[in-house]
């Protein structure tokens, strides 16, 4: 890291991440989570196994977006995230990247005919020739944001060369859509169990940030994707987490300390 960087002025951009979960497919107890891995030549979390997400963009605070959303409008999503105005866009830029990352659509024809999606649109959205407004209204959709629920939030730790203020999700996913990284900035992707997961992260296979390892965990617990959900609808409160780079006196960074850690209110 450069000499002359001051840690300070370095801006944080708020971003959106979504888990999405379904039933194990195996048929025995238990859920599957859909991950990604991120390229290893991605400005930020390269290489990591992740959930689908990313910066929250202007475009998802259109107001032109909320009549196309369903179960949720701006006033109540802002108060979900303590936030005055803005806050439906959090869970549009879920909605949007999970379409961009994972080619899945959380969306309904509203004539209740069956949605297709195809992966030039899914282009297009990611490249911005195609705004999901006008996704929406080519193709009368409704995004269903009643079942995906606001669960975790955190802040990336000062000192970074990124940093992003990052609202968790978890929802459903939509039957009939399997999911398929974007060959660009993911790499890889797969249904995996919430524990698999963990293990082959123990096992050194994987490279994972501290949100995703936690969330892991607690995804872990649940027997099937509607108690996932339903726990996800319960929590109306997330804390804020704000981890803390651990470094030497030359400023190499040695590793992070988390709230409740022995350490954290030393570093």
């Amino acid at each position: 890291m450069a000499k002359d960087f001051d840690p300070s002025t370095v801006p944080i951009r708020n971003a959106a991440t979504v888990m999405l979960v379904r039933d194990a497919a195996d048929g025995d107890e238990g859920i599957e989570v859909f991950m990604l891995r991120r390229t290893t030549n991605a400005a930020f979390g390269a290489g990591m196994f992740v959930f689908p997400g990313g910066k929250v963009d202007d475009a998802d605070h259109a107001t032109e977006l909320e009549p196309f959303c369903r179960g949720l409008d701006d006033a109540h999503a802002s108060r979900q995230l303590g936030l005055d105005a803005g806050g439906l866009a959090y869970w549009v830029a879920s909605i949007r990247e999970c379409f961009e990352e994972a080619g899945i659509l959380l969306a309904e024809r509203r004539d209740g005919a069956t949605l297709t999606v195809g992966d030039d649109d899914r282009h297009a959205v990611h490249d911005g020739t195609l705004s999901m407004v006008e996704l929406c209204r080519r193709d009368d959709l409704v995004i269903d944001l009643s079942t995906t629920e606001y669960v975790d939030h955190w802040i990336t730790p000062m000192g970074e060369a990124r940093r992003f203020d990052t609202r968790f999700f978890v929802t459903e996913a939509p039957d009939g859509q399997e999911g398929l990284h974007d060959d660009k900035e993911t790499v890889e992707s797969s249904w995996v169990r919430p524990q698999t997961a963990l293990d082959r992260l123990d096992a050194g296979e994987l490279m994972m940030m501290p949100p995703t390892v936690k969330n892991l965990r607690w995804l872990a617990e649940f027997a099937c994707a509607d108690d996932a959900v339903a726990a996800g609808r319960a929590i109306t409160d997330p804390a804020t987490t704000l981890p803390k780079l651990r470094t030497n006196a030359d400023g190499q960074v040695l590793g992070i300390a988390l709230p409740g850690d022995p350490d954290y209110d030393s570093v």
